[in-house]
């Protein structure tokens, strides 16, 4: 899929993207800047299978803001705000999104003539107030009780019931996005597999799609299918372990336990197809490293015994009233603010959503060979939990699939040392929470010049403050397992 580029001034922009992302084929992918001298507005039509990307010249480095007319954008913006010092008039709510009060107000980090270091100055934020008898304030992190990464929840409460939760991230943000455009393009893949861990074969098959993408090459058909099982036991790897973990804040112990123990077969079949029980280094620009074909059969072997195994655990999960009770009608989000605020992967779905970047866009093996989608209209922790079983049923049925039809061939292609000069590339995946975007700019040189990554959680974490709203304190730690979201894809 080559990526087309269009031009619309800044007077024009609004009026002209307002249309094209209210027609039900269209969809925002996201919105970034190159060098901070323009607006860049990534378009994907679902319907023909391709990606447009609008770019802005801007005058100033402020500009009217597109979320009062699409609601998506209004994390992109607060992005934008922070990395390029861009700021959008009428934004709805206005606030720094990853560089907190330790940076510099000056400090605009992916400007190319940004200063390396900042001074300390304050950086303003205030959560959202809510007012009235009886309401209360609940702040919980960034540190949490545990291993999990840092995040600033602030719920607004009135007795046990929730009125607003205020969601601050970016404790761990990297500086991915810069490092990536100072690294060798053949170094990049390494950096760009380890942004996000738990989603290193979808990072590496974005990275690589897009790169390919540049080159405008193909790669071979058996790394397309080397690619797709890789990326489908990832898929079944998490979807146990977000599944573990629901039935964990339930106080299900024997099934966490049980999908605690499961989970680890999945990551031993991802062990025996490229080395690494995470899948680093396994998949590159040009295909894959290294052809596993003599462990595809105990990989197979592996994938039967999960899912039969998987079976009776899921069905005992699901089937029992206490259960079904703390998730049914738990955390829900309606249909229509799924489609406004851009939802993507299990939590979309669950809210009766059928974008699957697997039916729309080319990655490994998709859209060439068919999956089902998995919808439940339901909205809540337990229909995102329906939707997990149904895609961690089809995934291991598909690996097995894809192992039985292995073609012969080669399994790397060499690209050239030089990136094209002026060029772009995107890569579009279905990870396992939903669209992954890798996008990619080249200069007059050749040398990367915008390496801008979108991980699925960017869209799903306004979904969760819309989830918890009129819950339960207690229904917080299940709302907010059943989006499983990442903080360190967020956090770039």
């Amino acid at each position: 899929m080559k990526m087309k580029r269009n031009n619309v001034s800044i007077d024009e922009r609004i009026d002209v993207l307002r249309p094209i992302l209210q027609s039900p084929d269209n969809r925002l992918g996201l919105i970034s800047s190159i060098d901070g001298k323009q607006l860049v507005s990534l378009v994907l039509n679902t319907n023909e299978n391709r990606a447009v990307c609008w770019e802005t010249q801007l005058q100033s480095s402020r500009y009217h803001s597109l979320a009062p007319v699409v609601s998506q954008a209004h994390w992109f913006e607060r992005t934008l705000w922070d990395m390029f010092g861009l700021e959008p008039e009428n934004h709805p709510r206005l606030k720094h999104n990853l560089l907190h009060e330790a940076y510099s107000a000056s400090f605009v980090p992916l400007l190319p003539e940004s200063p390396a270091s900042h001074n300390g100055d304050h950086r303003d934020y205030k959560p959202m107030s809510v007012k009235g008898d009886g309401i209360y304030e609940i702040p919980v992190g960034p540190i949490h009780a545990g291993i999990i990464e840092p995040g600033h929840f602030r719920f607004s409460c009135l007795g046990e019931v929730i009125f607003n939760l205020e969601i601050r991230l970016g404790y761990v943000h990297r500086g991915v996005e810069k490092r990536m455009c100072e690294l060798p393009w053949p170094k990049q893949r390494f950096l760009a597999e380890a942004a996000a861990s738990d989603s290193a074969a979808a990072y590496a098959l974005a990275h690589s799609i897009a790169i390919e993408n540049l080159f405008d090459v193909q790669v071979s058909y058996k790394a397309d299918f080397l690619r797709t099982i890789s990326l489908e036991i990832e898929r079944a790897a998490m979807h146990i372990n977000d599944l573990g973990g629901l039935a964990g804040d339930i106080g299900f112990l024997a099934i966490s336990s049980s999908l605690g123990r499961l989970r680890g077969v999945a990551l031993s079949m991802a062990e025996q197809l490229t080395g690494s029980r995470l899948q680093r280094g396994f998949i590159c620009p040009g295909g894959v490293v290294f052809d596993p074909s003599s462990k595809l059969n105990s990989v197979k072997e592996s994938s039967r015994r999960l899912r039969k195994e998987l079976r009776p655990v899921i069905s005992f999960f699901l089937s029992n009233e206490v259960a079904r009770d703390r998730m049914e009608n738990v955390g829900r989000v309606s249909a229509r603010l799924a489609a406004d605020f851009g939802l993507v992967g299990p939590a979309a779905r669950a809210c009766n959503q059928k974008y699957d970047v697997r039916q729309h866009f080319t990655h490994g093996v998709y859209p060439r060979v068919r999956v089902p989608i998995s919808i439940e209209a339901g909205g809540d922790v337990l229909s995102r939990a329906k939707v997990r079983v149904a895609e961690l049923e089809s995934s291991l049925f598909l690996i097995e699939q894809l192992i039985d039809g292995l073609p012969e061939g080669e399994t790397i292609l060499k690209l050239p040392n030089d990136l094209p000069r002026n060029a772009s590339g995107v890569g579009i995946v279905e990870a396992h929470r939903g669209e992954l975007i890798h996008l990619i700019f080249t200069d007059d040189n050749g040398k990367c010049s915008r390496y801008a990554i979108k991980d699925p959680s960017v869209n799903n974490w306004t979904g969760l403050a819309i989830a918890v709203r009129n819950n339960l304190v207690s229904d917080f730690p299940l709302c907010n397992k059943s989006f499983g979201l990442s903080y360190s894809g967020h956090d770039l």
